[in-house]
């Protein structure tokens, strides 16, 4: 059976062949459309039509017997449902020619296809899950880089007026040792001073006393001559 005849079967039920062809191009036109952009299409006791990618690998010419590389592609497939095998293997009887032979859908499925949508909701919850997993995570680690900063910083400061109270003992040392240094300078210098005064006038007091013996002698002359002179 072909497409044509395909239609010739179904016309009847449709209303007319040109009602049975748009009904079947736009099956088939769905059908390829989501199998292309990935999306698996499950028709319920008839079977599905997904999307498979194929990894490189390589095959044998049949003519020729020739190893071939053959690229990575990707492939449509059509995987039979159970209703439909029972159906070619015999083990269920096919229905009259007025029956459907494949299971109707199920309730539910028909009105915004259920399935689809918890799938898609699953996906979405999972998705802010990671989100909000990714964002407590950047949370934690901007709370432990910011603690980190804080600690250094306090560090810091407690560091600086240390060096500084350091650097101010070293400099009072600094200048008390100055002082000190300064006052024993002095000190020895004024004790060099007394030194030298010492030394200079004792040879005055010396030569002091040398002198006034001679003044003695020069009155007891003076006092003889006057005395001489009145005898």
């Amino acid at each position: 059976m072909n497409k044509a005849q395909l239609v010739e079967a179904i016309a009847d039920k449709l209303g007319g062949r040109q009602q049975a062809a748009d009904a079947v191009d736009a099956v088939l036109d769905a059908i390829v459309r989501a199998v292309v952009a990935g999306d698996r299409v499950s028709v319920t006791g008839f079977g599905s039509f997904e999307k498979v990618d194929r990894p490189a690998r390589y095959a044998r010419n049949p003519q020729t017997g020739e190893r071939v590389r053959v690229k990575k592609t990707s492939v449509p497939r059509f995987r039979a449902g159970q209703g439909f095998k029972d159906l070619v293997s015999g083990s269920k009887k096919l229905p009259k020619g007025g029956e459907v032979a494949v299971k109707k859908a199920p309730k539910g499925s028909l009105t915004g296809g259920t399935k689809t949508t918890a799938k898609a909701a699953a996906k979405k919850a999972t998705a802010k899950k990671t989100a909000a997993k990714k964002a407590t995570t950047a949370k934690k680690v901007t709370a432990v880089k910011k603690t980190t900063a804080a600690k250094k910083a306090t560090t810091a400061k407690k560091a600086a007026p240390a060096k500084k109270a350091t650097t101010a003992k070293k400099a009072t040392a600094t200048k008390a040792a100055a002082k000190k240094t300064t006052t024993a300078a002095k000190k020895t210098t004024a004790a060099a001073a007394k030194k030298t005064t010492a030394k200079k006038t004792a040879p005055a007091k010396k030569a002091a006393a040398v002198k006034a013996p001679a003044r003695k002698t020069t009155a007891r002359k003076t006092t003889a001559k006057k005395a001489a002179a009145k005898k």
